[in-house]
């Protein structure tokens, strides 16, 4: 049956044809799905940004009633600016970066308070309070002072937000004018954000948290006095624009973070202070108690720890330790459970990779005993909630290929969310009281979908309203083949997938492998692939493709996930040489002397390495943004795997510095970087690009102006995607 079924879906596939004209227009291809969905704090409504149907990279902000109800437009940027051009600082596009939107208009917003009546977003430099039924208000007006991460107090009176690196607080009942909270931001001292390295590698987009009472905020203080100031030249068709911006590359010094519980009526400052070996600060918040909390990571990322402070003298007490010989990971699974009481406290839910994958724990707030909770046979990915009866979390199946959603009770008994299946993709997240859950599905050849699910079973599921997938991708989308691969190590399964050629000639063809190698991410698995539409384009030009996860990679052991300890460039290049080699055995059709790589990000490392080496298997590459000496990458990712550089003296640094390799391209080899890229700086590739002219290598380029990491936009991607076309057509032609 299975053999039948994808034969024909093959020949469907085959009949029909996508250009790649039509994978970058609007409407999108698969079709939009609701963006940063919420519960509303009492239940009511479903809040979410949606593309507008006029142009898919304008966010607006919609609500639906959770009962059911049509869904209704709550604001949009056009309505609100009047046609009036959009306004974002340099600060609120690197914030936009570090979150991954690419889009414009309502970028953000939150519910304001406990009730289900109004939210406060940020919109070209001001602040807008919507109570629902009524027209958004304007509430400042100074747009040349962008207001970032606006959040409301718990009972929704006032809104605190950060303007000029300080932290305000504004009533919104009419009662007074706007206040500075923290000292004048002098220098590069700021207040209430996060910093590049918080947002970028540990997860935490935010610098202030109010207390349950409302009476306090925990503020982070950053001073980047001590970081590197990088210039970035921002190479546009008409013009250069150089940003300066505080960026440590491994080795160099990181802001120095400190955190402040401020008391809103006086102003009065207490300090929370760690020890001397806190170097990041990952994440911050208050128990229900009133108490502040901090957690924390050593520079070396072996130790993760919990600290709370005590409410009256701010005198810390450590509550956990999490170690690591390699490192620990950052998490947010750290929540109070009411519904289970450890010592006359309410038990912490924590997640420990002790077991050797990661499971969910109870801990004991006040003597720090630890209890098992889940016992799951793959990793947990991520806790969703926790109510007063059961926790939510998704976990990783079929050997990290799919996710699904468990409910488990306070004494560890588990069982799937109603809508488990195999072969798909659910993750989710929560009400308050987590009753209910926004559960995003997805499978292979299925575009990912929303839905509002009761975790009792006693309602059916709400979907949630985004535009249908054009009907041309289920015949373009084939089945994959499941290959059986090993890793270099000839032991070690690897995940990889399949897709066979749809030019309908005989004979070998050429292959084109897609991998990223890099640690915290995945590609071969049941999710839907973001580049579905483009690897079906390819197959039509007569390429097959393969996909492949090397060790090193995400949602496995962590005997497989630590393969990156000390070693970029080494264990994941021997994979995908290994399985490069392993599929022409696999598929008769492969032509061994035709297959090309392409990769992104980390997966431009890995092509770029892959050509610069006398024994790599691929004919040609193509490497978009990569990073290519380590020492100029920042300090956390970078020294989480590879350690400090020691001056760049350092062995680890050595074998992963491509400059240095140079001299071993011998095939053709396509280099792609954005001028504005903030992530991986555009020097990555200038290193590169001069090592490879010393050595008089000839190469391909392609520069794109004033882009950042993601090259975002429609027509940037229709020419990235025609370019990468040409390459590969040229390179592995017969």
């Amino acid at each position: 049956m299975t053999s039948l079924l994808t034969a024909a879906l093959s020949l469907s596939a085959q009949a029909a044809e996508i250009s790649l004209e039509r994978i970058t227009s609007d409407p999108p291809l698969q079709g939009s799905l609701p963006q940063q969905a919420e519960i509303s704090p009492g239940g009511a409504w479903v809040t979410y940004l949606r593309p507008s149907a006029q142009d898919s990279e304008q966010l607006e902000l919609w609500a639906q009633p959770a009962a059911g109800g049509d869904p209704q437009m709550l604001a949009s940027a056009a309505q609100l600016l009047g046609g009036q051009q959009q306004k974002l600082s340099e600060a609120e596009k690197m914030a936009l970066e570090r979150k991954r939107i690419s889009q414009s208009g309502i970028t953000s917003y939150r519910w304001c308070g406990e009730g289900d009546q109004a939210l406060v977003f940020p919109l070209s430099g001001d602040l807008y309070l919507l109570r629902l039924g009524q027209p958004a208000q304007r509430l400042t007006h100074d747009p040349d002072q962008p207001k970032q991460d606006p959040v409301c107090s718990p009972d929704g009176h006032s809104i605190a937000y950060v303007k000029a690196g300080k932290v305000w607080v504004q009533p919104l009942d009419g009662g007074g004018e706007a206040r500075v909270l923290t000292p004048d931001a002098a220098g590069a001292v700021s207040y209430g954000l996060a910093e590049f390295i918080a947002a970028e590698e540990l997860g935490r987009q935010r610098g202030f948290w109010w207390s349950p009472d409302g009476k306090r905020l925990l503020v982070l203080r950053v001073d980047e006095s001590g970081v590197p100031l990088k210039t970035r030249a921002q190479i546009f068709a008409d013009h250069t624009a150089m940003t300066e911006q505080r960026y440590p590359s491994a080795g160099e010094a990181n802001a120095k973070v400190t955190a402040l519980s401020i008391d809103i009526a006086s102003g009065a400052q207490t300090p929370l202070l760690l020890p001397a070996e806190a170097e990041y600060i990952a994440r911050a918040g208050w128990f229900a108690d009133g108490t502040p909390w901090l957690q924390w990571l050593r520079r070396d990322q072996t130790l993760l720890a919990l600290t709370e402070f005590d409410p009256r003298t701010a005198t810390p007490r450590l509550l956990i330790e999490e170690r690591d010989a390699a490192w620990v990971e950052t998490h947010d699974d750290m929540v109070e459970l009411k519904g289970l009481q450890l010592s006359g406290k309410p038990a912490l839910l924590w997640s420990s990779e002790r077991s050797g994958r990661k499971q969910l724990i109870a801990v004991d707030r006040k003597t720090g005993a630890r209890h098992t909770l889940s016992k799951q046979e793959e990793p947990v990915a991520h806790l969703v909630c926790a109510g007063p009866e059961h926790i939510v979390f998704a976990g990783a199946q079929d050997r990290g290929r799919a996710r699904e959603l468990f409910v488990m009770d306070m004494k560890g008994k588990t069982q799937r969310l109603d809508g488990a299946a195999p072969q798909q993709w659910r993750d989710a997240s929560g009400d308050k009281a987590c009753t209910r859950v926004l559960v995003t599905r997805s499978a292979w050849g299925e575009p990912p979908r929303l839905e509002l699910r009761d975790i009792a079973g006693k309602a059916p599921a709400l979907a949630l309203p985004g535009s249908a997938p054009d009907p041309l991708l289920a015949q373009i989308t084939p089945q994959p083949q499941v290959l059986d691969i090993k890793a270099a190590d000839g032991t070690t399964p690897l995940n990889a997938f399949y897709l066979p050629p749809l030019d309908g000639k005989p004979g070998p063809h050429a292959t084109l492998v897609l991998a990223y190698g890099g640690p915290h991410a995945s590609t071969v698995n049941w999710a839907w692939p973001r580049e579905t539409a483009l690897m079906a384009h390819w197959q039509r030009l007569g390429f097959g493709i393969m996909m492949v996860d090397t060790r090193g990679m995400a949602n496995r052991d962590r005997a497989f996930t630590r393969a990156h300890h000390r070693a970029f460039g080494k264990v994941e290049v021997a994979d995908l040489f290994a399985a490069t080699r392993q599929l022409p055995k696999l598929v008769p059709d492969v032509d061994a002397q035709r297959i090309g790589f392409w990769g992104w990000s980390y997966g431009g490392f890995l092509a770029a390495r892959a050509m610069l080496d006398a024994d790599t298997p691929f004919a040609s590459a193509a490497g978009v943004a990569p990073p290519t000496d380590w020492t100029l990458y920042d300090t956390a990712y970078t020294e989480r795997y590879l350690g400090l550089p020691d001056g760049g003296k350092a062995e680890t640094y050595r074998q992963a510095n491509l400059p240095s390799r140079a001299a071993l391209l011998s095939k053709p080899l396509l280099l792609i970087h954005g001028t504005a890229d903030d992530n991986v700086l555009f020097d990555n590739s200038l290193q590169l690009i001069q090592a490879l002219q010393d050595e008089g290598k000839a190469f391909e380029l392609m520069i794109y102006p004033g882009k950042a990491h993601g090259i975002a936009g429609r027509k940037a991607r229709l020419h990235l995607y025609r370019t990468l076309d040409g390459f590969f057509t040229r390179t592995l032609k017969p």
